[in-house]
């Protein structure tokens, strides 16, 4: 096992217990209450892989509540969700984003000058959800709703950094290593053949960047993963597209030391797979790369240009194939189902990313974001308060 550090703390997975982490975390309960956000769509309920992470969830009596942050995507389904609520032995509750009284209270925060109501997706949900959160919760911890191998160890290691005193991290991030075992395949796609190169390349062109040094430091920085403390996140605007993992470690740099950020073994990691033609999977890498280009202007003052934009698909695409080489090569010892044509096939689609990406950077610079929750309260004091009474049926 690789133990090394790097500019951010990793914390590996040794010998971390279950049994251990979860009592001291109960211990600390009363006085640094903790809770768990999971965004999920309509679709999402009533799927197998549900099931099982509300099972694993329901080992962890530490948590003082469940939120569920909820868009309906259809009549119906916020019964669903509700029954689904009911499932958890910890205190649930469903944070209806969308509900219709919600967005009446945002139309509000509009006429006062800070609009939000265009924006929606993900990353609005999980913004509304961390500002009912902030309330009550002196942490909470992130993920998502579709991972297959969910154990009641995830939320505990994303917790347990933040809410050890002696510790006082104030964010914490998974990190995995992205495969099926049944199919023996490795998998994380956008991490090892796009983000990874792409921050190597342009580590390489701006000489020294001490913001893609402090990406670098992550092992895995499109981890969907994380806890923070609640004070931390009033401070954080939060994407509302698809890079909204690069987006939020931007902000954490920007709100934030490296010694109160860490990253900790998540283990083996597998959740459902998409085609790298899905839309979903293009536009991940596209929002993350327009954010990429952002922070870095913002940061470092860099000159985005289409000549840059040229020079660093032409560079992007060497190393890609590069790591292909080194993938395969990991692969073959391993005994891993290998696909060396389907690996350059997505490199292929991918560098389309950093032309396309980067004119719709160019188009528009200076995208609208949410605000942070200081901002937004300087506009509507209760507005928290306010979302949470009309989300959270009482």
């Amino acid at each position: 096992m690789n133990i090394d550090q790097k500019k951010i703390a990793t914390i590996h997975d040794i010998y971390l217990d279950f049994n251990t982490m979860s009592d001291q975390l109960q211990s600390l309960k009363e006085k640094f209450p903790s809770g768990l956000i999971i965004p999920i769509l309509g679709r999402d309920i009533g799927s197998p892989g549900l099931k099982k992470i509300v099972n694993e969830i329901n080992q962890c009596d530490y948590l003082t509540k469940v939120l569920l942050a909820f868009s309906s995507t259809g009549p119906g389904d916020y019964e669903e969700s509700l029954r689904l609520s009911r499932s958890f032995k910890v205190p649930c509750e469903v944070v209806w984003c969308n509900k219709p009284e919600v967005i009446t209270v945002l139309e509000e925060l509009k006429r006062k000058g800070l609009d939000v109501t265009q924006l929606s997706g993900k990353g609005k949900d999980v913004w509304i959800a961390m500002g009912i959160a902030s309330l009550d919760l002196f942490a909470f911890a992130v993920h998502d709703a579709d991972i297959v191998s969910y154990t009641k160890m995830l939320p505990t290691k994303l917790l347990y950094p933040i809410i050890e005193p002696k510790l006082d991290f104030f964010f914490s991030k998974g990190y995995y290593a992205r495969m099926d075992e049944s199919r023996k395949k490795l998998f994380g796609r956008i991490h090892r053949l796009f983000i990874n190169p792409l921050l190597e390349v342009l580590q390489e062109k701006l000489r020294y960047s001490r913001f893609l040094s402090y990406l670098q430091s992550f092992s895995y920085p499109l981890a969907g993963e994380m806890a923070l403390y609640s004070d931390l996140a009033t401070h954080l605007r939060v994407p509302s597209d698809w890079g909204l993992e690069l987006g939020l470690l931007s902000e954490v740099y920007r709100n934030s030391s490296f010694g109160r950020i860490c990253q900790i073994d998540l283990g083996v990691y597998d959740h459902r797979h998409k085609q790298i033609e899905a839309n979903e999977l293009m536009t991940t890498a596209e929002d993350s790369f327009v954010t990429l280009l952002r922070t870095l202007t913002e940061t470092e003052n860099i000159d985005v240009s289409e000549p840059f934009l040229t020079s660093l698909f032409v560079s992007y695409r060497r190393l890609a194939q590069d790591k292909i080489r080194q993938y395969h090569a990991d692969a073959t010892c391993n005994n891993l189902n290998f696909d060396r044509h389907e690996e350059e096939a997505t490199v292929d689609a991918l560098s389309s990313v950093i032309i396309s990406g980067g004119k719709k950077y160019l188009h528009n610079p200076v995208k609208a974001q949410l605000p942070d929750w200081l901002r937004t309260m300087a506009a509507m004091p209760d507005i928290r308060e306010r979302l949470r009474d009309q989300a959270i049926e009482s």
